[in-house]
């Protein structure tokens, strides 16, 4: 299997197919190593795969942005193999996140990876909560009592600027001596 193929799906155990039921409302939390991508990227499938919802009104938020890019990763991944999948290893597939795995739910599996890359504003929304945050305060920056326009600062930049306002400190409080 080469890297750009998605790894077999093995079967959600019971307390991680509730999480990904899309009728329910979850926080999930544990440790690392204990399949929390891999829940989170079935319940995304698992609402794609619903009549009605678009790529483009989903919203993924996770902690770091190394959770938000493997998180997209592994969706695409899924989607893109899906697509030649044979039939029987895509129903596997489906039977794996608890979806439908019946013809219709393999023909709207196999049409997911296109939707996505279709959908307005590039697709799927997953990013950390500070990144959704900053694009909140840029859309209503006035709502927010902040300048139209404004931008960030990093963490160099940031430094650069204590440091400048450390030095006219000290001079100001020199030239007072």
């Amino acid at each position: 299997m080469s890297d750009g193929e998605a790894k077999t799906l093995y079967p959600l155990v019971t307390a991680q197919l509730a999480a990904v039921e899309p009728g329910s409302d979850i926080w999930l939390g544990a440790s690392a190593g204990t399949g929390k991508t891999q829940v989170l990227t079935a319940r995304v499938i698992r609402l794609l795969l619903m009549p009605g919802v678009r790529p483009e009104n989903l919203l993924c938020i996770t902690f770091t942005k190394a959770g938000a890019a493997e998180m997209a990763d592994r969706i695409n991944r899924r989607l893109a193999s899906w697509v030649q999948m044979k039939d029987e290893a895509l129903a596997s597939d489906l039977r794996a996140i608890g979806a439908d795995f019946g013809p219709e739910a393999r023909i709207k599996a196999r049409q997911l990876f296109a939707s996505v890359l279709d959908a307005p504003g590039g697709g799927l929304q997953i990013m950390t909560i500070h990144s959704f945050c900053q694009s909140l305060l840029g859309s209503f920056p006035e709502e927010a009592g902040l300048v139209p326009g404004f931008q960030p600062i990093e963490g160099r930049e940031q430094q650069l600027l204590l440091d400048r306002k450390s030095t006219h400190l000290n001079s100001s409080h020199d030239q007072r001596s």
